[in-house]
């Protein structure tokens, strides 16, 4: 006869040994003000169940993912309901007119934490990217795991040095976030589409500020961390 305790553990085996186990995602907000945290998975995977959610300043909100998984997460900026119930962002907006983002991206610009998480026993890669533009700081550092498993952020507000002809302003005119000068000018120096891809004062400037993340208009290679051992991961919103 099988007790409890044996099925528990059948239990447990039967999910670990066929992948059903998940990554434990940390939203910390340590921003003086309320974002909107969002997630995207990569096709053809299903969206996660919650794909948006509200996040007081000094908060925190855990979220399970299943692995293996792929996608990405930002914070969303100065949000808000207009009379009709129609949800919307100053920055880094889904456009979904609503809390969730239901499967749609973020506006540009929009500070982005990227994720490839293995299965069980896998190597993980992530980072930071700044390739579409800068609304907001934000870190992802692994919780346990082993190898590097170093912290990929972009910690400084770099809205505050923005180019002016880079910089999105706000209704009270100030700088509410960073364009890339791919987005702004759409020339191919500046966005990469040539053989060669050389620095420009732009793609400079956002790097020499968070040197830990990916910087416009692509340097993945040499800005993705890589974590094994099943980690959770920690994202903090203003590090």
């Amino acid at each position: 006869m099988r007790t409890p305790a044996m099925i528990l553990g059948l239990t447990l085996a039967f999910l670990y040994f066929n992948g059903a186990h998940s990554a434990t995602i940390t939203f910390r907000n340590n921003c003086p003000y309320t974002v909107w945290p969002a997630t995207l998975t990569a096709a053809p995977k299903p969206q996660l169940p919650n794909t948006g959610f509200e996040l007081a300043a000094k908060a925190t909100s855990l979220l399970d993912v299943k692995v293996p998984w792929t996608g990405r997460f930002w914070a969303r900026t100065q949000c808000s309901k207009d009379n009709l119930g129609k949800f919307t962002c100053a920055t880094a907006d889904c456009r979904s007119g609503q809390v969730a983002c239901k499967g749609n991206s973020h506006g540009i610009p929009a500070s982005i934490v990227e994720f490839l998480i293995a299965e069980k026993g896998g190597q993980d890669f992530y980072d930071v990217s700044l390739v579409d533009g800068f609304n907001l700081p934000v870190s992802v550092a692994p919780q346990g795991g082993s190898g590097v498993c170093g912290t990929s952020s972009c910690p400084v507000n770099i809205n505050t040095a923005c180019p002016a002809e880079l910089a999105v302003k706000g209704s009270n005119g100030s700088v509410i976030a960073c364009k890339t000068a791919c987005e702004a000018f759409n020339q191919p120096q500046y966005c990469c589409t040539t053989q060669k891809c050389q620095p420009t004062k732009y793609s400079k400037f956002f790097k020499e500020r968070c040197p830990l993340a990916d910087s416009p208009p692509n340097d993945d290679q040499a800005s993705t961390f890589t974590c094994s051992g099943g980690p959770n991961y920690l994202i903090t919103f203003c590090p």
